[in-house]
C-alpha cells in the first residue's frame, strides 16, 4: 500500500474515528512516500493524529501504538462503571462501543439508544456492532433524539478533540455534529454526559471545523439553495459531567490540571 491509498482511506472516511485515524496514520509513517504534512492536512479536526505522529517521531511507531492500545483498555475499565440501565449515544466511537461490550461481558444489564447520525449514518454502524454483541439497541432519526435522551440514565459520547486555551482551560469538546445539542438536552434534564477518549485529543490551537462534500446531503442541489455540511460541533464544558481518559474520570477542569502535569 502506498501513500495515495492511505490519504484516500482517511479522507473518504473509509478509516473513521479519531483513534483509528491516528493508528492508521502512525503505521503509515513506515511508508517511504508518505508526507507527514499531507497526512496532517487530511482531517483538520483530528488533533490526535497530530499528537500521535509527533510522539512517534520522537519515540517510535511501536511505543506510540502500545500507548494508544493500553490507554484504551484503561478508559474502557473506568467508563464501564458509569453505564446505566439506559444509555444514549450518537455517531460511532470505538471506545464507546468497546466500553458497552465490556459492560455486557461483565454482567451489566442495559439497553442503548443510538441516533442514525446523518448524513453518513455512522450510528447504524454502532447499532449493528452492539446488536451483534447481544446488546439491546434502538435506533432512530437524529431529530427524534430528545425523546430518547429523556428516557436515558446517561449519555456516552466519543470525542474528536478537546479545545484548550493557552491557560490550559478547556473551552470546548469537539464531536460529531449534533453532539452539543444532545449534551445540552441531557444537561437540562439532569442526565449525566460522559465523554470518552484518549487525552491526546487535546489541542491548544484553534481548530477548523471540517465541512464535507455537499452531495452527502443533497445529490442535485437546486439553484439558489445554499447547503452546509458541518461534520462536527462543539460541546460546552458545563454540559459535561466528566471526561473519561486514560488519566481518569475527571471534570474538564480536573483533566486539564492532570494533563498539565503529564505533558509539561
Amino acid at each position: 500500500m502506498g501513500a495515495k491509498e492511505v490519504y484516500r482511506k482517511i479522507k473518504s472516511l473509509e478509516i473513521q474515528g479519531a483513534e483509528s485515524i491516528a493508528i492508521y496514520g502512525v503505521k503509515a509513517l513506515s511508508l517511504k512516500d508518505i508526507s507527514v504534512k499531507e497526512l496532517l492536512n487530511l482531517r483538520p479536526t483530528e488533533p490526535m493524529l497530530y499528537n500521535a505522529i509527533k510522539f512517534a517521531e520522537k519515540n517510535g511507531i511501536k511505543k506510540t501504538l502500545d500507548y494508544i492500545k493500553e490507554s484504551k483498555k484503561k478508559i474502557i475499565k473506568l467508563a464501564h462503571k458509569k453505564v446505566g440501565k439506559k444509555v444514549f449515544t450518537h455517531c460511532h466511537s470505538s471506545t464507546v462501543v468497546d466500553t458497552l461490550k465490556y459492560a455486557k461481558n461483565h454482567s451489566k444489564k442495559f439497553e442503548v439508544f443510538v441516533s442514525e447520525t446523518r448524513p453518513r449514518y455512522q450510528g447504524r454502524k454502532t447499532a449493528e456492532e452492539l446488536s451483534r454483541a447481544g446488546i439491546k439497541v434502538t435506533t432512530f432519526v437524529d431529530s427524534a433524539a430528545k425523546s430518547f435522551i429523556k428516557k436515558s440514565d446517561c449519555v456516552f459520547l466519543g470525542m474528536d478533540a478537546i479545545i484548550t486555551n493557552n491557560k490550559w482551560k478547556i473551552t470546548g469538546i469537539v464531536n460529531k455534529v449534533g453532539s452539543s445539542m444532545f449534551a445540552e438536552i441531557a444537561y437540562d434534564n439532569k442526565i449525566p454526559v460522559y465523554i470518552l477518549g484518549n487525552s491526546w485529543k487535546y489541542s491548544p490551537k484553534k481548530l477548523k471545523i471540517e465541512e464535507r462534500d455537499l452531495k452527502e446531503i443533497w445529490e442535485k442541489i437546486p439553484k439558489k439553495i445554499k447547503v452546509r455540511n458541518l461534520a462536527f460541533d462543539i460541546i460546552e464544558p458545563k454540559h459535561v459531567k466528566a471526561i473519561i481518559t486514560e488519566l481518569g474520570i475527571l471534570t474538564p477542569k480536573q483533566l486539564m490540571n492532570k494533563a498539565k502535569e503529564e505533558y509539561k
